[in-house]
């Protein structure tokens, strides 16, 4: 990866991750949940899903975009969602029940670096703020099983913190923060768009944003 300094590392384990999602849960959409909201939608956007498409999402947390991905594939396509946390599959089972559309959608309680379904399945895939949760060896192994499970031509979406060849204040204190306090901070920017590219997808669209002054991508990349 040609970069000017290198992505903090993720030491905390994957069990440590669970835990602390599973006790987050209930209250993320209120710590997290608004702040990321925008960022996501935008995503959405830009992926741009088309009625009957088989879709789904890694990391899909306590469910923001499943409703609207059902609304985007309709009645002839698919959802399929896969998360760590049993808490966050739980948070979002409930909110597809009181939208009437539990049927609508398949979770599944696994891990994004052994994804449970077969090769080609889906016309796109989406996360947003999961990559990042990986350590810096464990992201080509996520982004192989995309290409994977992904159809030929199929869309990939990614929104993701990012970290830049020139980063100011804001996302050196951030990264500081990560590094010393790894157990409770674990998500920091990486190269979002040379990541996803030197696994083998083709760049389509890079869209920069901010939040609270970090910089956030929102990559839409294509299975070639």
């Amino acid at each position: 990866m040609n970069t000017t300094s290198p992505i903090n590392r993720v030491t905390r384990s994957r069990e440590e991750a669970r835990a602390s999602y599973d006790k987050m849960s209930r209250w993320y959409d209120l710590l997290a949940g608004l702040s990321e909201k925008k960022y996501k939608e935008m995503g959405l956007q830009i992926l741009d899903i088309q009625a009957g498409e088989q879709v789904l999402e890694l990391g899909f947390g306590t469910g923001q975009c499943l409703i609207k991905l059902v609304e985007s594939t309709g009645e002839t396509g698919n959802v399929f969602g896969v998360d760590l946390s049993q808490g966050m599959l739980d948070v979002a089972h409930s909110k597809l029940l009181k939208a009437e559309i539990s049927d609508s959608v398949e979770l599944c309680l696994g891990d994004a670096m052994k994804l449970p379904y077969a090769d080609n399945s889906f016309d796109a895939a989406y996360s947003s703020f999961t990559l990042e949760l990986f350590d810096t060896p464990e992201i080509p192994v996520v982004l192989s099983e995309c290409q994977r499970v992904l159809k030929s031509g199929a869309r990939l979406c990614i929104v993701s913190m990012s970290k830049k060849a020139i980063n100011g204040f804001i996302v050196n204190l951030y990264e500081w923060t990560q590094k010393n306090f790894n157990k409770y901070v674990d998500c920091r920017p990486i190269y979002v768009e040379q990541c996803i590219k030197e696994n083998g997808f083709h760049i389509r669209s890079v869209t920069e944003m901010s939040m609270f002054g970090l910089p956030v991508d929102i990559v839409l990349a294509q299975k070639v």
